[in-house]
């Protein structure tokens, strides 16, 4: 068992260092011409921003100073979701890159081409003694435009004939270099295009991928900031009486209070759970990421719930990792009742509540039997329970409905993929045998405050009676 946790640590490890050392390579060593500031500086940010994560991440677990965990946990979990997006956005983008090498490859061609010009009649070389002659023959008219060197002319070829020879002889082939020197222009500008053009394409199309990254983390962020949104749902029970018809249940999950949302998220979920004005309001699990030292203030405004059978509360796994006791008795001090694997009658229908299976370890797990085991099978029941996983206890001990939260639906694209694979449902409505079951998104995050492709939500579920 060891060996397997090792090597999924150090598979961890390496898909984190893999990562890393891909996104140095895109966008700062194939951005920057040679080394500078602008790729040092970039090679420590590669470089401090994972340690900020593991620091993020364990200085929670370590009971570290609680103003430390704040300074680390805002840019150590961003960096999380932000490496995720970026690597994912480069990757979608390796397929322009060479498109775009071969569009500006062909621009370049096109524009270096040399225009065609008229093809001359060749002409025989003119004899040393018939310079001006040859050369009146090629430009007529020459004489009549500069009389004054037609006359000088002959006269420089009385004194000076032999240098009249050889200037004639030499001005010969002088157009050729100068014609020469144009044709090669286009290709000598076009020898240092190779490494200039790799440069843009890098810039372009690692500009183009940070972008979307950050656009995609900061959306996600908004989104949590910002606070759930009220769904509703109804849910037909065939033993529910019609009196109870119209029973209304505002379900809210994985709130996650902690070192990065604080009493203002908690003020925005009492805001949004009132303004519902349920019968009933159920917490599943998840409240907290600390202690009741730390983070008793940041709930302190779950106090304002309000709803007139009351707000009911079941721990998480998460309240396992952040002392779970002291937070039991400080939800009743808040107004909340705790259901530990017990459970209590409303009008219509049993509501029971199971402790989260973190608690095992404990000794504190889910208990069906004492939860469920002597109660009238002929009445409908509801059941609190953290994790959709303990479904089929729950289809065995009869309940009606199940709520749940604990997936987050994935929070992060494409993490509902993977959340699939641990959980029977990751959210929504879905049915097993005589059971449904709601799995709540919830309404904060865990880790790096993003959502994406799965939106913060507080679920009023709508109980209908078939008799009515």
């Amino acid at each position: 068992m060891v060996v397997v946790v090792v090597l999924a640590v150090l598979a961890v490890v390496a898909v984190l260092v893999a990562a890393h050392w891909y996104v140095w390579r895109r966008l700062v060593r194939d951005t920057t011409a040679a080394p500078g500031p602008a790729r040092r500086l970039g090679t420590v940010a590669i470089i401090l921003l994972p340690v900020l994560s593991v620091g993020a991440m364990t200085s929670s677990r370590s009971e570290a100073p609680f103003l430390l965990q704040q300074a680390l946990a805002w840019p150590g979990f961003l960096w999380l979701a932000t490496l995720l997006y970026l690597v994912l956005a480069l990757g979608v983008a390796e397929a322009g890159r060479p498109l775009l090498r071969r569009y500006l490859a062909r621009r370049d061609a096109t524009e270096n081409t040399p225009e065609p010009t008229t093809p001359t009649e060749p002409r025989e070389p003119a004899a040393a003694g018939t310079t001006q002659s040859s050369t009146a023959e090629t430009t007529p008219g020459a004489a009549e435009k500069a009389p004054g060197t037609a006359e000088k002319a002959p006269a420089a070829a009385e004194t000076t004939s032999g240098t009249a020879t050889v200037t004639a002889t030499a001005s010969t082939p002088v157009s050729a270099p100068a014609s020469s020197t144009a044709t090669s222009a286009p290709t000598t500008s076009a020898a240092p295009t190779g490494p200039s053009r790799r440069l843009f394409v890098s810039r372009v199309v690692g500009g183009a991928a940070a972008t979307a990254g950050l656009a995609t983390v900061g959306y996600g962020t908004y989104g949590v900031l910002r606070g759930p949104r009220v769904k509703r749902v109804t849910v037909p029970l065939a033993k529910l009486p019609r009196s109870a018809h119209g029973f209304r249940i505002a379900v809210v999950s994985d709130i996650h209070l902690g070192p990065i949302l604080g009493s203002g998220h908690s003020r925005r979920i009492v805001h949004a759970i009132n303004s519902t004005r349920p019968d009933l309001i159920a917490v599943v699990g998840d409240m907290v990421d600390g202690s009741v030292q730390d983070l008793g203030p940041a709930a302190a405004p779950l106090a304002g719930l309000e709803a007139r059978h009351g707000a009911f509360f079941v721990t998480g796994n998460h309240e396992y990792f952040s002392g779970a006791a002291a937070w039991v008795d400080h939800v009743r001090e808040l107004g909340m009742r705790p259901l530990e694997n017990e459970r209590v009658e409303i009008a219509g229908f049993d509501l029971a509540g199971v402790n989260d299976i973190a608690g095992e370890s404990e000794g504190d797990g889910p208990d069906f039997v004492k939860a469920l085991g002597d109660r009238d099978p002929a009445r409908a029941s509801v059941l609190l329970a953290h994790q959709p996983v303990v479904i089929h206890d729950a289809v065995r001990h009869g309940v009606d409905l199940q709520l749940s939260g604990h997936t987050h639906g994935g929070q992060v694209w494409p993490g509902s993929l993977l959340a699939g694979f641990a959980n029977p449902t990751v959210a929504g409505l879905e049915r097993y045998e005589d059971t449904q079951l709601y799995v709540s998104r919830g309404a904060g995050a865990w880790g790096p405050p993003v959502r994406v492709g799965a939106p913060s939500d507080i679920t009023v579920v709508e109980l209908a009676s078939r008799q009515a």
